[in-house]
């Protein structure tokens, strides 16, 4: 059965290889993206796939626009049967020295994005008694990670907001869910990772911490293999609430559910290479 996708971030990475295997199954997508060469360039390879594909250029904190385009999205297909809450920024550096505006753009767009996208299509899932809220989230939503404070808030403020909206409209037929990458090989981290200045007190553990980081995405689980597990839960009728994409996920939250925090801690330490040396 054909279903009615709305994906928000869906014109690069993980975003845009989960809209082309729907396309490529005959599923119709409706999404939006700030960016716009992206989006031209996704509509062109949608549209020969087939289907009717709704693809539009806008931003996340637009709560007007937000309404237009499910306005237009209802008056195209009818319907909704699934919506990907996909749009993140990521935010890094030692908490002692970010900039707090920049902080709140973070916080603006990760969180009361996605709460502003399930507030737009949830009352039309409601009437039909049917639907899939499905949010993009991160290992460091349930794990803190060093260097990543305003990122790991944003993370856990999703995952508190969807869970909380699960209880209020599954009575309805909609189903909830949640996916923790933990890496994935795209450019995401490295677009945001900075050393901080020299004479910073954090600068040598940062620095590591990138190392690690840039090793570990060598081995990351690419777009498109996160895109088809992704694809998998879109068409699971009772999906699960949690869901990974690659190993390290799986593997910390399962630490993270067994272990007394203070090994979990240390493992996590040692693991990011940031242990600081004994004097």
């Amino acid at each position: 059965m054909k279903q009615v996708v709305v994906i928000t971030g869906l014109a690069q990475g993980i975003g845009r290889e989960v809209a082309k295997l729907l396309a490529a199954e005959g599923h119709h997508v409706a999404g939006f993206d700030i960016d716009e060469e992206g989006i031209s360039t996704l509509t062109e390879e949608l549209s020969a796939s087939g289907g009717k594909h709704y693809l539009t250029t806008m931003d996340i904190t637009d709560r007007k626009g937000i309404l237009t385009f499910r306005d237009r999205v209802l008056e195209q297909y009818g319907k909704v049967d699934t919506v990907l809450s996909n749009v993140g920024i990521g935010f890094f550096g030692p908490f002692e020295e970010i900039d707090l505006e920049k902080a709140l753009k973070c916080l603006e767009i990760n969180v009361i994005g996605t709460a502003a996208l399930l507030q737009a299509f949830i009352p039309s899932m409601r009437k039909n008694k049917s639907g899939k809220i499905i949010c993009m989230s991160s290992l460091v939503g349930q794990i803190p990670f060093p260097f990543e404070s305003i990122y790991s808030a944003s993370k856990f403020a999703v995952e508190g907001l969807v869970q909380s909206i699960k209880f209020e409209v599954e009575p309805f037929g909609i189903r909830v869910a949640i996916v923790q990458p933990a890496q994935v090989s795209t450019d995401f981290a490295a677009k945001i990772h900075y050393l901080p200045d020299e004479g910073s007190p954090y600068r040598e553990r940062v620095k590591r911490f990138i190392d690690k980081d840039n090793e570990l995405i060598k081995t990351a689980p690419t777009p498109i293999q996160a895109a088809q597990k992704i694809v998998k839960l879109i068409h699971q009728k009772n999906p699960c609430r949690f869901n990974q994409v690659d190993f390290m996920s799986t593997f910390f939250l399962f630490l993270n559910r067994i272990l007394p925090m203070k090994i979990r801690d240390r493992i996590l330490i040692n693991h990011m290479d940031i242990k600081v040396p004994k004097a």
